[in-house]
């Protein structure tokens, strides 16, 4: 999405010596939802959201801006509905909101049910004064979309022109199909180049050193000093050095698999094989449309990391199936031209399970690693496939004996142990001054991995006392308050489950397999069975109980 340049006519003053909008030329019906998301408590997004909101509201647009103090089951189904229901979503992005983790969720909210919604809600982002990059989600779906760069009152007018146009200019709201690519062309147009400010070129900045300490959520840097290998790392290295044919990686949200599968990635090539990526969270719905888009949307992703000369579509012939030609493009033109091993990390594949089309290619997958089995020194054999998923498999695919979950190196991702947290909060410079201290902290979060990360960030930076932080940390202006609330949310949209939590949390097992499993794969409880599910940790329990019970 680009926000196209407009010329500053299109804004007057007012009495206010503000820039007022003028009618769309071509009118409107129908008022556009418009959402405006931001950091609250954060200058300047507070003054530029309120200015936002009173310029297009004069101009017949309905604004949405989440103010409602009180959390709670009512405002996380709100911000749920609000953001469905939206034409066009701006997000305010500081330095400060891109580290939000609620901003982040709604962003991916509002675009994978633009994925189901044919473009709407459009995202039409805003930088606050902050050209710097985006941490994930965010950039995955942000970086590629153009965004207008304020950077101060000055920018007001030419703000309001460029937003105005582009809300006259939003998708249709129709679905939109398109044949396979003829030879030589691409399903997937290639990325474009970083998006650029609309409208004037930006004020230079003066860049300072930053902090020692680097953000915390998404995953860990390579580079990085705060990243604490476990067990499971030294196992993946071991599968990697033996080529496995397939090697899982499952683990809960935020418990490190992105992390894990890049430092795997990076020992795999370190040792001479050949690597290539693909995050399934990523793919439009236009790419999970139909099992040929979704093939061919591979094979363009391999053809391109791996600089192969023949484009999928040169091979393609729509005489064969589609698992046939994906195959023989993997086999003739992928592993035929590479000189080494081939490692493909596959991350969140379970944006795969709920697709028609997803036991079809997962089965494709299981008999690759039959073949290889049957002829250890055929082209399969040059072949490994690392998978990181969180969902239960059997939840979504009935005949395991085509499943590629139950075959190959499982890795399953646990909490921190406290000899782990115990290093971590030494990597950080003791803020947790001895064994009480460490015990009270590792009680409140458990070793959840990004819990634990957060917290020490807090104590480090800013000198919070234990039982500060202790009062605080279930609060939802706490400083877990964005990853509390996304939980909330995230329960708002399923009544089903948040009915199955609040028996939890009177301490009855969960009512199905299935409910048990949902929950666990999202982090929200833990045990090994429905019968002892739990909370996944006394921070969970606490904030749960306070909007649920």
């Amino acid at each position: 999405m680009t926000i196209p340049s407009t010329p500053a006519s299109e804004t007057i003053s007012g009495d206010s010596g503000q820039p007022q909008p003028k009618t769309p030329p071509d009118g409107t019906a129908k008022p556009l939802r418009v959402a405006i998301l931001y950091k609250r408590n954060t200058e300047p997004d507070e003054s530029l959201m309120r200015w936002l909101e009173e310029n297009l509201t004069r101009n017949g647009q309905t604004v949405f801006i989440d103010r409602q103090l009180e959390m709670g089951v009512d405002w996380a189904r709100e911000i749920e509905k609000q953001i469905r229901e939206s034409d066009a979503i701006i997000p305010l992005l500081s330095a400060e909101s891109i580290r939000s983790e609620m901003m982040g969720f709604e962003i991916e909210h509002a675009h994978e049910t633009a994925q189901s919604q044919y473009g709407r809600p459009r995202l039409l982002p805003v930088r606050v004064d902050y050209t710097g990059p985006l941490p994930e989600p965010l950039g995955g779906i942000l970086e590629p979309i153009q965004y207008y760069l304020w950077q101060g009152n000055q920018d007001h007018e030419g703000l309001l022109s460029e937003l105005f146009d582009a809300l006259r200019h939003l998708p249709s709201a129709e679905p939109v199909t398109f044949p396979l690519p003829e030879k030589g062309h691409r399903l997937t147009p290639l990325p474009p180049p970083p998006a650029k400010a609309a409208g004037s070129e930006p004020t230079p900045h003066l860049w300072v050193t930053p902090l020692a300490l680097e953000s915390v959520g998404g995953a860990v840097p390579l580079e990085s000093k705060y990243y604490v290998k476990r067990a499971v790392d030294t196992e993946m290295q071991n599968a990697l050095s033996h080529r496995d044919s397939i090697v899982l990686i499952k683990g809960a949200r935020q418990m490190g698999k992105t992390s894990l599968l890049a430092r795997g990635l990076q020992f795999a090539r370190e040792s001479g094989a050949r690597t290539a990526f693909i995050d399934c969270q990523k793919l439009s719905a236009f790419n999970l449309d139909n099992i040929n888009n979704f093939y061919m949307t591979l094979a363009e992703s391999l053809a391109d990391q791996l600089d192969l000369p023949v484009l999928p579509s040169e091979a393609w012939d729509p005489r064969r199936g589609p698992n046939i030609n994906f195959e023989r493009y993997v086999r003739r033109e992928v592993l035929g031209r590479l000189q080494a091993p081939l490692v493909w990390g596959l991350d969140e594949v379970d944006r795969l399970f709920p697709c028609s089309f997803g036991s079809e290619v997962f089965g494709l997958f299981r008999s690759w690693h039959n073949e290889r089995a049957l002829d250890p020194t055929g082209p399969w054999a040059g072949l490994t496939l690392a998978i990181a998923y969180a969902t239960e498999a059997h939840l979504f695919i009935t005949d395991m004996n085509q499943s590629p979950f139950n075959v190959g190196t499982r890795l399953a991702l646990d909490d921190f142990l406290p000899v782990q947290i115990d290093e971590l909060n030494r990597r950080y410079g003791n803020p947790l001054k001895n064994s009480e201290e460490l015990n009270r902290f590792a009680r409140l979060v458990g070793g959840h991995p990004y819990l634990v990360r957060r917290g020490l960030h807090e104590f480090a930076l800013n000198k919070t006392s234990m039982d500060t932080f202790e009062t605080m940390a279930p609060r939802d202006e706490g400083i877990y308050g964005d990853h509390l609330r996304r939980i909330l949310v995230l329960l708002a949209k399923d009544p089903v489950l948040m009915e199955v939590v609040r028996g939890i949390l009177h301490e009855k097992p969960c009512p199905t397999p299935e409910s048990f499993y949902r929950l666990r794969s999202a982090g929200v409880v833990a045990g090994n069975s429905p019968s002892d599910a739990r909370p996944r940790c006394r921070l969970y329990a606490m904030y749960l109980r306070r909007h649920l019970l």
